[in-house]
């Protein structure tokens, strides 16, 4: 029997179990509400992603009544910009947090990857830009190989792994950049330029993001591999009895964040071209509040990739939408953390109800 289930069903703890072990599937083969409950966990995501949308509409529409060049087109380019990177990276979050973990240390592999694009160019001022856009990638992928190892090898917690990884690979960085600054003048105008290059109109970097959107949502929902994360996710023991290679599929969520992170660092690099040892300082909490507020359970099983693209829009919107509502700053960080609140609380509801209706609580209060 299948062990996998749709990315879109709700995560609960009790679903991989029912469904990964011969007990669960004695107790739910003559239950026909089983495909009832999938469908209804479908339709709760799609609202919930609509709901992230919904909102977005309407900050937009606000700031726009307030300040009309809030959609002016260069303010829109700038808020594509500023939300490409946070997007690439909750993508990457969001694999990881599917399988019931979190890596704390993507705000480092990106400043680390993006320090080593740019002394790149610094050592070999005629390197091409595809070979040093390769090499921070790969310096990510090391830095996601590091992480995987250590939590689906030696099964430490990841918590535990990338709050650490975070202080090394950034201590790494601080002792590659001994206080030096590399600025855009050290760096080739064609580099540069993939920041200010435009497609239809839509910046680059824009473009990136929402293909590795889309390429990692049709992964997800197309392949085994990528279904039997939520699998993993949702209860890594039944999986495991189930035939799931848990060890491989924790591993690779961790080396795809890793390389993600780098093709960040090297968008960063490209946009700004001024680097430092501080670049990506405390943007892991954002990465993980941008997947959290978009719908991707932080305990694990459920989520879209989509949702976590929404979410990160979202936050980028309201970053640049309340400093023109003249909302103070305080309330500005204030309005995330509400958000982040209330997506775990409609997770954890939402994973009790269904654990009800698996435990055949009855569709009454359930």
């Amino acid at each position: 029997m299948s062990t996998t289930r749709n990315p879109d069903s709700t995560g609960s703890p009790g679903t991989a179990a029912a469904t990964g072990s011969p007990a669960g599937a004695a107790a739910t083969a003559p239950r026909p509400r089983g495909g009832g409950d999938a469908r209804a966990g479908r339709r709760v995501r799609q609202v919930r992603e609509l709901g992230i949308l919904l909102a977005l509409v309407l900050l937009i529409a606000v700031t726009t009544a307030v300040n009309p060049g809030f959609l002016a087109a260069q303010s829109v380019r700038d808020l594509l910009l500023g939300a490409t990177l946070l997007t690439i990276l909750a993508v990457g979050q969001s694999l990881v947090l599917i399988t019931r973990n979190v890596d704390l240390s993507v705000g480092s592999v990106m400043g680390l990857s993006a320090f080593a694009v740019g002394t790149l160019f610094v050592a070999f001022p005629g390197l091409p830009t595809p070979v040093a856009a390769l090499a921070g990638v790969a310096v990510g992928t090391v830095c996601g190989v590091v992480n995987g190892v250590l939590v689906a090898a030696a099964r430490v917690p990841a918590l535990v792994v990338t709050l650490g990884t975070l202080y090394m690979f950034r201590g790494i960085d601080f002792w590659w950049a001994s206080g030096r600054q590399i600025n855009a003048a050290d760096m080739p105008d064609g580099f540069l330029g993939l920041g200010r290059v435009t497609l239809l109109g839509v910046p680059l970097p824009a473009v990136v993001a929402l293909l590795v959107v889309l390429a990692a949502g049709w992964y997800l929902r197309n392949y085994r591999s990528g279904r039997e994360l939520y699998a993993v996710g949702s209860e890594p023991q039944a999986a495991r009895l189930s035939g799931i290679p848990v060890d491989r599929r924790v591993f690779a969520p961790f080396v795809v964040n890793g390389a993600l992170a780098g093709l960040a660092g090297v968008l960063y690099a490209a946009r700004f071209g001024t680097l430092d040892a501080t670049v990506g300082t405390g943007m892991e909490l954002e990465v993980v509040a941008a997947a959290v507020v978009g719908g991707v359970a932080i305990f694990g099983g459920s989520g879209t990739v989509y949702g976590a693209a929404l979410g990160a829009l979202l936050l980028s919107t309201i970053d640049a939408a309340l400093p023109m509502l003249r909302v103070d700053s305080f309330w500005q960080q204030a309005v995330v953390g509400l958000l982040i609140l209330v997506s775990i609380g409609l997770d954890r509801l939402l994973a009790v109800r269904t654990a009800r209706r698996l435990r055949g609580g009855g569709s009454r209060g359930a």
